[in-house]
């Protein structure tokens, strides 16, 4: 998949101009705001009707990994195209249903609803932080791609163990590598589009919405856990 796929060399930063640069830029946050928006419609729709709730263990996984994967591959198909964004935004909107669930089981809790929110803001804190070392950083990270798509799998083969282990600290440990892994991301897929090494904002939305997407997971997961062990 393109999106998680590290790129090892960036394209010739001359071949783009600081405009056409600034351009995909601009176009990538302002799909990336707009993305959120069925992210949040998904997410409400899952947690007032319980839709959801019946996609547990090996079932909700299977579930999520062939959605967000055929997401994905009709993302890659179509970016090129006029409907490209209509599929980028159907599975935001697809990735909120399935976050439903965990934020349900937060909100459940006497805490809940500041916790969300509390995880909404440390995911748009960690966002602030690495778009401006983004911008500051001169060097090339294009290196840091290889190492970060190993960390994403190793995220992602313990997650996948531990839907079937149900271990709490396990999945502690795995939210915390989450964040770590996906705020680095973000970094590196932000200074990609800064530097030209990505020049279609549908990419590089797609990438930057699934940063934010684990990065908020992550932390959400963190506080929960932390909540209900009090």
């Amino acid at each position: 998949m393109n999106d998680r796929t590290p790129t090892f060399a960036y394209a010739d930063a001359g071949a783009l101009s600081s405009a056409q640069r600034n351009k995909v830029l601009r176009n990538t946050y302002w799909l990336l705001a707009l993305s959120l928006l069925p992210t949040v419609a998904g997410a409400w729709l899952g947690v007032s009707t319980g839709i959801t709730r019946s996609l547990t263990g090996g079932l909700g996984l299977i579930v999520f990994l062939a959605g967000a994967f055929g997401f994905m591959f009709a993302i890659e198909k179509t970016k090129n195209s006029a409907a490209g964004v209509p599929v980028l935004l159907a599975f935001t909107f697809f990735m909120g249903l399935m976050l439903s669930r965990l934020i349900g089981a937060v909100l459940g809790l006497q805490n809940g609803a500041s916790l969300v929110m509390t995880a909404m803001g440390g995911t748009a804190g960690v966002f602030f932080v690495m778009a401006t070392l983004a911008s500051v950083i001169k060097r090339d990270i294009s290196g840091l791609g290889k190492w970060l798509f190993v960390g994403a799998l190793v995220v992602m083969v313990g997650a996948i163990v531990n839907v079937f282990v149900g271990s709490s600290i396990g999945m502690m440990v795995i939210s915390t590598l989450c964040v770590g892994v996906f705020s680095l991301y973000m970094l590196y897929d932000l200074k990609q589009i800064i530097d030209g090494g990505e020049t279609n904002y549908i990419s590089a939305t797609l990438a930057l919405y699934l940063d934010i997407f684990n990065v908020f997971q992550g932390l959400l997961s963190l506080l929960g856990l932390s909540s209900s062990s009090d």
